[in-house]
């Protein structure tokens, strides 16, 4: 039988729950629909933790969204009585005019952000777990750190249903189709259902929603590594190891301090850690 809903939302990974929190916590009647199950591990939001850095090296034009996140994840945490969000710091190490250090220094300084650049010797004598070449600077930023994706997402849709959302999972949507006196109708397994608006968030099955679109999406598999440092973790705790990003001329790479000390620790299925390696030089 057909529902009637203010807001639809499909799919409630990262973007999709933050939108059914929000949306609800607005006074409107939400209805949001998964293909899998609450905080899965088959989306672009899976994993323990991701890097929130301010100083954004893609473009300036981001900040103001970094910035309003940060506002969103500290309410969220309070909200959730949940830790959603650790400042760790961060640094970029490369060459002064790699493509990660110098937009990161430009999105700083176009928008007045508090920054250090540091010199190999600074990196060595402020963060031992860096092994620089000579020639390397590092941009340092306080306010980056680390979000829980899953966690945040959990949250989000904890919070959504508490605000009277009618959240479905292991429901995908199979189409969806805008009706001519306005509204959209959306299509499940189970049924359909129709709203005054849709919100379209399916991650990698965007494709399957959004065929008029040709979004030229290609799905791949990233890899994650944990490693277990000589002599402990306690180098590489929150307190005296930032997230960092290395530019390499050939590669970038980037990792994460100890966060939940020695051995990972969960809540639920929801994995909480993430160790990283003594990063080397880029000349190695």
């Amino acid at each position: 039988m057909s529902q009637s809903y203010d807001v639809i939302v499909i799919g409630l990974g990262g973007m999709g729950s933050a939108a059914a929190y929000h949306l609800a916590g607005r006074g409107q009647r939400v209805l949001g629909l998964e293909r899998f199950g609450p905080a899965h591990s088959l989306g672009a939001s899976h994993g323990g933790s991701r890097i929130y850095r301010q100083s954004y090296a893609e473009g300036p034009e981001y900040v103001p969204l970094l910035l309003r996140a940060r506002e969103l994840w500290d309410r969220l945490g309070v909200d959730a009585e949940t830790e959603v969000f650790t400042r760790t710091g961060s640094i970029v190490v490369g060459h002064a005019d790699s493509l990660m250090v110098a937009g990161s220094l430009h999105s700083a300084r176009e928008w007045g952000l508090a920054h250090e650049v540091l010199d190999a010797a600074e990196i060595r004598s402020r963060f031992p777990t860096f092994s620089p070449a000579d020639d390397d600077v590092a941009f340092y930023e306080r306010q980056a750190g680390v979000v829980r994706p899953e966690l945040t997402v959990a949250a989000h849709l904890r919070l959504a249903e508490r605000r009277g959302a009618e959240l479905r999972f292991n429901e995908p949507a199979t189409r969806w189709e805008a009706l001519p006196g306005g509204g959209v109708r959306v299509i499940t397994a189970e049924g359909a259902a129709t709203a005054d608006r849709l919100v379209i968030a399916p991650g990698a099955w965007a494709q399957r929603l959004l065929p008029d679109l040709a979004v030229p999406l290609k799905v791949e598999r990233r890899a994650t590594y944990w490693f277990a440092p000589e002599g402990g973790v306690s180098l590489f705790d929150i307190t005296r190891h930032p997230v960092y990003i290395w530019d390499t001329p050939g590669a970038e790479m980037y990792g994460f301090p100890a966060l939940d000390g020695s051995r990972p620790r969960s809540q639920g299925r929801l994995p909480l850690w993430r160790r990283c390696c003594r990063p080397r030089s880029s000349r190695s």
